[in-house]
Formats: structure tokens, sequence, C-alpha cells
């Protein structure tokens, strides 16, 4: 049974990780709600790095570009202008944010911001901030425009989806579009900037998984990592293409209504806290 429910939770995990939906709520909601209780952060920082894993086959080239760029730069002085050059320092900058706070409150993280009415309500709220952004946002900047400001912004946006219900293609998305990138290059920047703190933060926990302290063991995990990565690879292809004509709106009322709707079944007993 365990290995059916992972195949259940990594197809889940690679259908909400690249929506602006948070990956990491549903993996808190949904096996509650089907009795199987909470996989555990472990469990969904480990299977998220199959849908990163998709991310670096599906940007291969863009990926290798800015790595051999931003290498090639530390020895010369002519490349640190370079798009590329400049979008390896944003990365890195970027992703500061979001390893010291989940380093220094892992705890927390890991505990009590995993309560469902957390869930409910970030879900809710982060869903009206993507909405706001989104209509208010302009679509004026691409990739060139990219400045410290708004990596260190967008870094700081990504840094607030260590709370479950938030997401992290969400939060960075829209920070972005409040400060006017268009659709299409804001994701695939939020994408880009996901990469460190997804292997890192899976790797940091692949402790857990060894030691115990988890709902499921290595097979489990295992399998679940190889579904997300398989199924997200097409999700990532499906998301640019869609973001190239339409805007958020589905996903915002999508994240409102799940919020709400836990919020509810919290209420009447449906779902208890743990």
């Amino acid at each position: 049974m365990d290995y059916l429910q992972a195949i259940a939770l990594g197809i889940l995990q690679a259908l909400t990780e690249f929506l602006p939906i948070s990956s990491s709520a549903h993996l808190r909601i949904f096996p509650e709600l089907l009795g199987w209780g909470d996989p555990g952060a472990a469990f969904t920082a480990v299977i998220q790095i199959g849908t990163e894993l998709a991310v670096v086959l599906y940007m291969w080239r863009n990926i290798r570009d800015i790595i051999v760029t931003w290498f090639r730069s530390l020895f010369n002085a002519e490349l640190r202008s370079h798009t590329d050059a400049r979008m390896g320092w944003f990365i890195i900058v970027g992703s500061i944010p979001i390893a010291a706070i989940g380093v220094v409150m892992k705890d927390v993280i890991e505990h009590d911001l995993r309560s469902l009415y957390v869930v409910g309500t970030m879900l809710v709220v982060m869903g009206i901030v993507l909405g706001v952004a989104d209509r208010l946002g302009a679509n004026r900047k691409q990739f060139d425009d990219l400045s410290w400001r708004d990596a260190v912004l967008m870094g700081f946006a990504q840094a607030c989806a260590l709370i479950p219900g938030v997401s992290r293609s969400g939060a960075t998305i829209s920070m972005g579009r409040a400060l006017g990138y268009e659709r299409a290059t804001v994701t695939r920047y939020a994408f880009l900037l996901a990469l460190p703190a997804v292997f890192g933060a899976g790797l940091f926990e692949m402790g857990e998984i060894a030691n115990g302290a988890n709902l499921y063991g290595w097979g489990p995990t295992i399998v679940a990592t190889i579904v997300s990565f398989v199924l997200g690879y097409a999700v990532i292809a499906w998301l640019l293409k869609y973001l190239s004509h339409h805007t958020y709106t589905p996903f915002v009322i999508y994240r409102v209504v799940l919020g709400l709707t836990v919020l509810v079944l919290l209420g009447v007993g449906v779902l208890t806290e743990w």
C-alpha cells in the first residue's frame, strides 16, 4: 500500500509543483483527506527533486549556458555584463534568503507551519496576492531587464514558500508580476530560482528518510520521486505554452476555493488538525 500511495503522491507532486497552487499544500491536504496521514516535510522535500530534475532536462541548454558563462566570467571581465553571467549571480543571491531562513527555522517549518489552518489560510491569502499582482502588473520586463534589486526581492518572495500553502512558484511569480515582468519570463525565472533551493532542501532532508523519522521509507520515496520527474516534464511544457496566451486567473480561483474548503472541513470536523 505504501508504494501505491507513493505513486499517487508522486503524480500529485508533478501536477502541482510548477503551477502556482502549492505542491506542499496538496501533499499535506489530500493524504489527510484519504486517511493516509501527513507524509512529512522530509518526504515532500525529497520527491521535489524529481520535478526539479524535469526542469533541468527541459531547460538544459539555458541552464548550461548560465553555468558556463557565469564560471567563465569569473576570469573574463568582458563576460560579466552578459545576461547569462548576470543570471547566474541573480540565482545565487536570490537563493540566499530561502536557504538561510530554512536552516534557522527548520523545526518551526516542519511542525508548526504544517498546520492545516495555516495551509488553508495561505492558499486563500496568496491566491488573492497572485490575482492582484497579475492583474496590475505590467508586461514590460524580460530576462535582460532583471536587476539586483529585483533578484533579491524575488528571492525573499520565494522564501515565503517555506510556509506550506504559499507556493514557491506562486510567491516568486507574484513578486515578479508586481515588478512588471511578463508572465512567461517570470515563470521561467521562478523555475531557475527554485533549483538550488529544492535540490538543497532535498539533500538536507535525506537524513530524515534514512533515520526512519518519516511516514515513508526509501523505497516509496524513490518511486514517488521518479513518478514526479516523468510527469513533471509534461507539466512544464504545458504551463509555459499556456501562459503565452492566458493569465493566472484559473489558478487564483482554484487556490481560494481549495483554501476555503480546507478551512470549512476543519471547522465541521471532517479534517482534523493532526
